[in-house]
């Protein structure tokens, strides 16, 4: 994602909340859109696929408090009454890009350089390259965030799992070392001294910066191009990691593992790794929040004079259910602490359906008790309240 996304896609109005809403209402929120458009629900839909993309973005960047931050004041600063990028906007003539005040890493809706305070710094020819000639020093580079996918089976995704993850990146040009300069001796741009950008325009006492022409933002320039990495210094690079996945994950969730992402340049820190999860189906068991869900089948004797059920549990020893005399069908009850786990480390419960089973064929004594059953209770009329408020309506 870039940083003009960053700045001018309204997220607020992609998830349906306004600017105040809480972490609550915007997870409420984005649960509700996740299910709706996710793309296993919308096998071959393009834009229901587009459509969850925009809403993870979304959600990545409001339903991170920091980010969020960063996000509000941003557009506060350059959208809406602010300063905007192009000729004509507040101030003067301003021609810039934003993405060179965030320091270039917005990659894939994850960390924005150095902040906002790096913005400001920007504007007012703060910080950058200390020193002149051949004491100058280049600024570090962050690396790349990653973006990935892994699919769990139910399980996994209530115990967690520690899976493989094969990911391709930028890293450091082998050949070169990261140089850029196959002796391994690059050159500070004279230009821009170093810090990788050149200032320019004024107005209103400000002033702006932009790439540096003669080094693309690297700081350095190679007079002996390494063949590898056309000078550039970053090589795609291809590697397997182990990466565990949390306790109580849901589908569709998106993690974010700090420093998992492709590493930085000249001693700068490393990107994130940005994991979105896919869970598989239960044949017996289902989920709502941090809660598993469970259908029991009982028999009428069962539910009519009460008794004890042993029902299943995931991955471990079944419970015993006390069925009281007069259960309904769909009554649900509770076992607690036997749902999925939460980010606290305590475990949700395991919601118990009842569901009266009828048998098909009735015969012999059965059927004969089942008569009589009949005869013992022709009088009463199940119905006979159901008809009463029916007429008084």
């Amino acid at each position: 994602m870039s940083t003009k996304d960053f700045i001018e896609k309204d997220y607020y109005k992609v998830l349906g909340v306004p600017k105040d809403a809480t972490e609550a209402e915007i997870k409420k929120a984005y649960r509700k859109l996740a299910r709706e458009f996710h793309p296993d629900a919308n096998k071959g839909n393009v834009k229901a696929e587009e459509r969850f993309k925009e809403i993870s973005e979304a959600n990545d960047i409001l339903g991170d408090p920091k980010k969020r931050k960063e996000y509000d004041e941003a557009r506060a600063l350059f959208g809406n009454g602010g300063f905007r990028p192009g000729p004509g906007g507040a101030g003067g003539n301003f021609n810039f890009d934003l993405g060179d005040l965030f320091g270039g890493n917005a990659q894939s809706g994850g960390g924005f350089g150095g902040g906002l305070g790096d913005v400001f710094g920007g504007l007012f020819n703060r910080g950058g390259a200390t020193g002149t000639g051949t004491g100058t020093r280049t600024q570090p580079r962050r690396g790349q965030d990653i973006e990935s996918e892994v699919t769990l089976s139910f399980t996994e995704a209530i115990e967690g799992a520690t899976v493989p993850l094969r990911m391709s990146s930028q890293a450091p040009c082998k050949a070169c070392s990261g140089t850029g300069d196959k002796n391994g001796t690059p050159r500070v741009c004279p230009t821009c001294v170093g810090t990788g950008q050149v200032a320019r325009g004024s107005g209103g006492g400000f002033s702006l910066t932009d790439p540096c022409p003669d080094c693309k933002g690297r700081g350095l320039i190679a007079e002996h191009p390494c063949l590898e990495c056309k000078g550039s210094g970053r090589a795609k690079s291809s590697r397997t990691m182990q990466v565990r996945i949390p306790a109580g994950v849901t589908d569709g969730q998106r993690i974010r593992l700090r420093g998992k992402g492709a590493p930085g340049e000249r001693g700068g820190p490393a990107g994130d790794l940005y994991v979105a999860v896919h869970v598989g189906t239960h044949p017996v068991f289902g989920r709502k929040d941090d809660n598993l869900t469970v259908t029991v089948p009982v028999t009428f004797t069962e539910a009519a004079l009460g008794g004890e059920v042993r029902v299943p549990t995931l991955g471990g020893p079944a419970v015993t259910l006390k069925l009281p005399p007069g259960t309904p069908n769909g009554r649900t009850m509770r076992a607690r602490g036997k749902g999925a786990v939460r980010k606290d480390g305590t475990r949700g419960d395991l919601l118990i359906t009842v569901e009266v089973s009828v048998p098909k064929d009735v015969s012999g004594k059965a059927r004969d008790a089942l008569e009589a059953y009949r005869e013992a209770t022709a009088g009463e009329d199940p119905r006979a309240e159901l008809f009463e408020a029916a007429k008084g309506d």
